[in-house]
């Protein structure tokens, strides 16, 4: 059987060592196919001496770098490198994740059993230096991976840099939607995608590092957060339907208006999240935020400490 070609797609922007680092992890995969990375500059010029850097490259491993030539943001940028590279597996990893040296490997194995076209993995979310560090272990589990799992939580452990998908399916499935405000929630919104048109595998270890640090997540654009839940909302019917998802998202848009300085909407929609589900610990937050009772950023910072997620 030929062995079939990874093309493996890095969005970044001005991340030049934690860009290194996942280059470094995807270009020294064990497994025994041919690796294409492709690097994508979003919003800054490419590093034109990237891939001489990692010259050679060893047999069966390339390196391309190119610009976003498509919507500014993460969407754009990740299209751009699909529609850029040639394998027929296609693979994400954020610049500032990496991967363990088995992870392709373990998942074509899963692909190549031939009843999966997309497969995630665990993770290992990092958060903190030094003595401050924590570590916490994310697994999925293959029930998790379900449209009414999906809408009902998001399933964190299903990260965007452990999707590896065969081409077929990426192009069944569509796009990163670049339509999506600031590309918030982009990952969420394939997914939701994905388990409605696709057989999604799960290797149950965590081969994906995770970085979680102040440049990785949206928190000084709050407006923007709930520009993009609302669209999700929009969009996705099995959302609606949800009465736990969309009393979490509720939340979620409570504590974004809490975070802004917006009381009365932060205790609006607060107060709506808690009668669809009355036990949605991020409308309690919110409500605390919006009393000044506690700061967002501190907040998150506990979230985070404890590998969680506002």
């Amino acid at each position: 059987m030929t062995a079939l070609t990874t093309s493996v797609v890095v969005a970044t922007h001005r991340r030049p060592e934690l860009l290194r680092a996942a280059v470094r992890s995807i270009l020294s995969q064990d497994c025994c196919g041919p690796v294409e990375c492709v690097v994508v500059y979003d919003r800054c010029e490419p590093e034109i001496g990237l891939a001489q850097e990692f010259a050679p490259l060893g047999p069966d491993r390339s390196l391309v770098v190119i610009a976003n030539d498509r919507t500014p943001g993460l969407a754009g940028a990740r299209n751009a490198g699909v529609a850029a590279s040639s394998g027929q597996l296609l693979a994400f990893c954020d610049d500032d994740d990496s991967w363990r040296p088995d992870k392709l490997s373990r998942q074509i194995a899963l692909l190549q059993q031939g009843n999966h076209d997309l497969v995630v993995c665990g993770i290992e979310i990092r958060y903190g230096t030094g003595k401050q560090e924590r570590t916490h272990v994310r697994i999925p589990r293959q029930e998790d991976l379900t449209l009414a799992e999906l809408a009902r939580r998001r399933v964190m452990e299903a990260h965007p840099s452990t999707v590896l998908v065969t081409r077929e399916a990426f192009a069944r499935i569509g796009e990163v939607d670049e339509k999506l405000p600031g590309s918030y929630a982009e990952d969420y919104d394939w997914m939701l995608r994905a388990v409605a048109h696709s057989s999604v595998g799960t290797v149950p270890e965590p081969l994906v590092h995770v970085l979680w640090h102040r440049g990785s997540y949206f928190a000084d654009r709050w407006q923007t957060i709930i520009d993009a839940l609302d669209y999700c909302v929009d969009k996705h019917p099995a959302l609606r339907n949800s009465s736990r998802g969309l009393s979490r998202i509720y939340g979620q848009k409570a504590f974004a208006y809490a975070a802004l300085g917006q009381r009365a909407d932060a205790r609006r929609w607060a107060i709506r999240s808690l009668r669809l589900h009355p036990t949605e610990q991020r409308s309690y937050l919110a409500i605390l935020v919006s009393a000044r009772v506690v700061s967002a950023a501190t907040v998150l910072h506990l979230a985070h400490t404890a590998g969680r997620g506002i």
